[in-house]
């Protein structure tokens, strides 16, 4: 049976920590405890073989993304829950996005999203809000850091009403859904 050393599991520990510096070394840490637990168990056979193979790829994957249905549907949502209520706002709206600017487009549709949550008082629209958030960011990071020339600017698009301001979000997620 194999036992860890005090320093090994000293070091484990250091490196699991939740801070944004040990952020690279935290897969390394899973696939030191997969193995770990595959040394220190009965899972060293024919069958476990396997399973830690599995267990040391799926530690160097990249996240599941977010699926761009989940975002369109969190906006037909928002969607409905604003039409009970008044919100007064005017947002920097993309109404022609070009698809090799959609990913800046997107970035600003998100930004003035945040609008809409501050705007309102309803409390299923925040979280709403905040979700579609998480889960369009959580795709787009996936994205890396692909810079696009020639877009505007969230600052230089045109002010429109809320209504025209989620149709045309909705546009936008159409086409991540279309090429996704």
């Amino acid at each position: 049976m194999l036992v860890m050393s005090q320093d090994a599991k000293k070091l484990m520990l250091a490196d699991s920590q939740p801070t944004r510096s040990h952020k690279t070394k935290l897969r390394s840490t899973s696939i030191q405890c997969y193995l770990c637990l595959l040394l220190n168990s009965h899972f060293l056979t024919e069958a476990g073989i396997p399973v830690f193979i599995f267990s040391c790829v799926s530690a160097g994957l990249p996240k599941t993304e977010a699926n761009w249905q989940h975002v369109a549907s969190d906006l037909r949502r928002i969607e409905m829950l604003i039409q009970s209520i008044h919100i007064d706002a005017t947002l920097y709206t993309e109404s022609d996005v070009r698809p090799s600017c959609k990913i800046t487009a997107m970035k600003c549709f998100l930004l003035e999203l945040c609008v809409i949550s501050e705007e309102t008082d309803n409390m299923h629209i925040r979280d709403t809000v905040q979700n579609l958030i998480i889960l369009a960011n959580s795709s787009l990071s996936s994205n890396g850091t692909i810079t696009e020339s020639g877009c505007k600017e969230c600052e230089e698009l045109e002010e429109k009403n809320v209504k025209e301001f989620l149709r045309s979000f909705t546009h936008i997620v159409q086409m991540f859904i279309n090429t996704s």
